[in-house]
């Protein structure tokens, strides 16, 4: 989940919204995360010329 999802401010307007909300919140808590497999191998790169470099045309 992104931080600006989880950050976004609601307007709850009536019951049936609170109702809405509130359950998807449980629904939400039940859930297990899931597993994630790199298939590929990761590389973290913090240099702006190697990102450049990466997305360029002409490697």
């Amino acid at each position: 989940m992104t931080t600006k999802s989880f950050l976004r401010n609601i307007t709850i307007k009536s019951k049936k919204e609170a109702d809405k909300f509130l359950q998807a919140l449980e629904n939400a808590e039940n859930k297990q995360a899931k597993i994630v497999k790199f298939d590929k191998r990761v590389e973290e790169i913090k240099n702006s010329e190697k990102i450049k470099e990466m997305f360029s045309k002409n490697k």
